[in-house]
């Protein structure tokens, strides 16, 4: 049995934000040129993609700062007369009020080791998210601390060595195959997919339908 639990927050803990992108979505359809709403989120996505894979070190910048430039180049790309604020705003009152999975709460009770939240995330934000659910987790690491976002190394490896765990001695739990489970593996730490949507299950990774099912992996099991 391992450890520690290193953990992903949202998409893993708590719901990502889809719904309100669908709603910012619509808001740039029906005051943009756009014709096909699918283009807006492909392009919004990209945008952000290349700022954030750019965000590390001296050209790091927050997950707010990051959400609302792309935004606002989608919005000014389909000739919108949306507001990239007032949109913005609805993003940043679910990051920290996001509705959390229903067996989240159970699975950190549950858990027979420490569980440590590493999060792609500014650390304001989750602090308030956690606080709103009542978590209380071993300790929070997140992007902002690190200057760097997964799948890059610098976060896995400040959360190692602010907890003094080495790779083999503790899991990280995520919902994202390219951040968390390739993230993790690149330092050598093993990783458990939670996977709500079913999705075809990729050769050599493990996966599980929901948090309580980590439970039962060789990983958290004496």
């Amino acid at each position: 049995m391992v450890k520690a639990v290193f953990i992903d927050f949202y998409g893993t803990v708590v719901h990502e934000d889809g719904e309100v992108i669908q709603k910012v979505s619509q808001e740039i359809f029906d005051t943009g040129t756009v014709k096909d709403k699918s283009e807006i989120g492909s392009y919004w996505w990209n945008e952000f993609q290349t700022a954030f894979l750019a965000a590390y070190g001296n050209n790091f910048k927050t997950q707010r700062e990051l959400e609302y430039q792309s935004l606002s180049k989608t919005i000014q790309y389909f000739h919108s007369s949306a507001n990239a604020e007032k949109l913005s705003e609805m993003m940043f009152k679910h990051w920290i009020k996001p509705p959390i999975f229903e067996e989240s709460k159970q699975f950190l009770a549950l858990c027979p080791v420490p569980v440590y939240i590493v999060s792609n995330i500014d650390r304001a934000d989750i602090l308030n998210a956690a606080a709103y659910h009542g978590l209380e987790p071993a300790e929070i690491f997140t992007s902002e601390d690190a200057k760097s976002y997964k799948p890059r190394k610098e976060l896995f490896e400040l959360a190692l060595n602010s907890t003094g765990f080495s790779a083999e001695q503790v899991v990280h739990i995520g919902d994202s195959l390219g951040s968390d489970i390739e993230g993790a593996a690149a330092v050598g730490i093993s990783a458990v997919w939670v996977n709500r949507g079913g999705r075809q299950i990729p050769e050599g990774v493990i996966s599980v339908g929901n948090l309580l099912e980590v439970l039962d992996t060789a990983f958290l099991k004496s």
